[in-house]
């Protein structure tokens, strides 16, 4: 979890950077983000070392930061557990398996040759390559099968070694399914053997679930729930109903780092209360909700805009009952945060904003800026719209506060 009150460190020369220890720029390059940080990496005398000392979130926030297209060299200095890391971040929405997000990474991976792609075989779950390639080629032939009639006629686009014939599914990924096979092949035959094989039996009809089960227990070691946790945290109560109940655990809520920088708008209740409280406990209970709202979204993982709405919609949400619990005394806001599970908080929060999406519902209106507002409150998690900030700008932000929702519930009510 980002200590939310370490100093920011004095900006260092890059002779200076080069002359600390490797675990000093490990330390020093947490200060640093975007497109600094990645320079300051590549321009190291041992590039490749300090890149892998970064944890695999951390990397993979890099990588959004700065954008995959212009961190291509970042990329091919990434350790084989960062490329699974960012496989199990990107080739999956939900529960669904994405062969096109999966070719997408591939192609990124392959650019760093034969090594690099011989490296990550070692790390990579064999059923996941079976199903990318399950989704990408249509296999016959095979080790001691002469073949009958149909596959003798089968018209097939292509065999990489006399024994296997391969037909591909996709014409847009042929190319670099082709390459891979032939990289595969040359790099490791038996697993190339036994892949042809898998493909062609279709013998596991679970394949995908089996491949999630998997990512889900890597990703439950670095501070990430299964799906199913994830999507509790949105489980509705009735605000006018809800006790604190206190007596929270002060366990750590996860042990794998953060993924994103997590820090709350500056000013707020929640703000001043997490600052006040100090406790790191608390900072790491936070970074596993922010983790399960990700998870709970799936997609938001694959564009760094996302990832950061949802980190202030938590964090919004937060506030919003903070302001309704403690009633703006910030000592009292601050033991809430120590005593309270953070995610019934969040879900009094979540549910005090789903009152306005149900207020909204039977409000019908031509003007241009209430059929926004309504707009923004009906999609999967009500946004707000920015139009009735005081600088109107027309677009929409996640709620921050209960004046933002004072806001709404009077424009609802104006307009009923």
């Amino acid at each position: 979890m980002a200590d939310m009150n370490h100093a920011v460190a004095v900006r260092l020369s890059e002779a200076d950077f080069q002359a600390l220890s490797l675990p000093q720029k490990t330390q020093y390059l947490k200060t640093r983000s975007g497109k600094e940080k990645m320079d300051l990496i590549l321009a190291d005398s041992d590039a490749r070392r300090l890149a892998a000392s970064l944890e695999s979130q951390e990397f993979f926030w890099l990588i959004k930061e700065v954008g995959e297209v212009d961190a291509v060299e970042l990329l091919r200095l990434a350790s084989a557990q960062q490329c699974v890391f960012i496989l199990d971040m990107e080739l999956w929405d939900g529960w669904t398996f994405s062969a096109d997000r999966a070719c997408h990474w591939l192609t990124y991976f392959m650019e760093g040759g034969e090594p690099r792609v011989h490296e990550l075989l070692k790390h990579l779950d064999f059923e996941l390559l079976q199903l990318l390639l399950s989704r990408e080629i249509t296999v016959g032939g095979g080790i001691g099968d002469q073949g009958n009639d149909e596959e003798r006629l089968a018209d097939y686009d292509h065999t990489f070694d006399g024994v296997f014939m391969v037909s591909f599914k996709n014409p847009q990924h042929s190319q670099l399914i082709g390459s891979f096979l032939s990289m595969l092949i040359k790099l490791d035959n038996p697993l190339y053997t036994a892949l042809m094989e898998g493909v062609k039996g279709d013998i596991d009809l679970e394949l995908e679930e089996q491949c999630q089960r998997f990512r889900t227990g890597r990703l439950q070691d670095l501070g990430f729930p299964p799906l199913e946790e994830a999507l509790s945290i949105y489980a509705r109560v009735h605000p006018d109903h809800f006790q604190l109940e206190g007596g929270k655990e002060l366990v750590s809520a996860g042990e794998g780092g953060h993924l994103i920088p997590v820090a709350a708008d500056e000013g707020t209740l929640f703000a001043r209360a997490l600052n006040r409280a100090g406790s790191e406990i608390v900072y790491q209970e936070l970074n596993y909700l922010v983790n399960s709202a990700l998870v709970a979204e799936g997609e938001a993982f694959h564009e760094p805009e996302s990832m950061l709405a949802v980190m202030h919609r938590v964090c919004g949400y937060l506030n919003i009952a903070l302001e309704k619990v403690a009633a703006g005394d910030e000592e009292a806001a601050a033991r809430i945060l120590v005593e309270e599970e953070l995610r019934r908080l969040f879900q009094l929060g979540y549910s005090i904003v789903l009152q306005l999406k149900f207020a909204g519902r039977d409000v019908e209106s031509e003007d241009y800026a209430t059929a926004k507002l309504l707009a923004g409150l009906k999609t999967k998690r009500p946004r707000y719209y920015r139009g009735l900030d005081e600088d109107g700008i027309d677009g929409y932000r996640e709620f921050r506060d209960t004046a933002d929702v004072q806001r709404v519930a009077e424009f609802i009510q104006a307009h009923h």
